[in-house]
């Protein structure tokens, strides 16, 4: 199955099972814990209020950090592909002054005007959206998560 074409419009990803699912369960798991620990404490007992309230932050925290740390580990790829790409195309390794969400942003550029707007986004400080938003033959990236 061929994938979309991809744009500056159509760029950004969800993911149905972790944004629609997951987070909002693990949301109301949360807070519905927290309810039951406040009114169920005299009720059930300190031991059940208190196991089922940390039962909710944990399933929390461990959602939220699952994500966190495979977004982190998908930066730290870009950041060395597009600096191996910078390399292939110039001879020359990136310019460490770019920030990582600025390569984050060029790696949709093609190959054509990735080294002219790498320059350009050192120069004039350009925010992400604003690179994106330059890139005139825009190269997909489908395996963001």
């Amino acid at each position: 199955m061929t994938q979309p074409s991809q744009n500056y419009a159509n760029h950004k990803q969800m993911v149905p099972i972790y944004h629609y699912v997951l987070l909002p369960l693990s949301l109301i798991t949360a807070i519905l814990s927290i309810v039951y620990a406040v009114l169920g404490f005299a009720e059930h007992g300190a031991l059940a209020s208190i196991l089922l309230l940390l039962l909710g932050i944990v399933v929390l925290i461990g959602s939220a950090t699952g994500r966190m740390y495979a977004v982190k580990v998908q930066d730290r790829l870009i950041r060395a592909e597009e600096d191996l790409r910078h390399f292939k195309l110039t001879g020359r390794w990136i310019d460490p002054r770019l920030t990582m969400k600025q390569l984050i942003a060029l790696r949709f550029a093609s190959d054509a005007e990735f080294p002219a707007l790498c320059e350009k986004a050192i120069e004039e400080n350009m925010a992400p959206d604003m690179i994106k938003k330059a890139v005139h033959n825009w190269r997909a990236d489908h395996y963001r998560v």
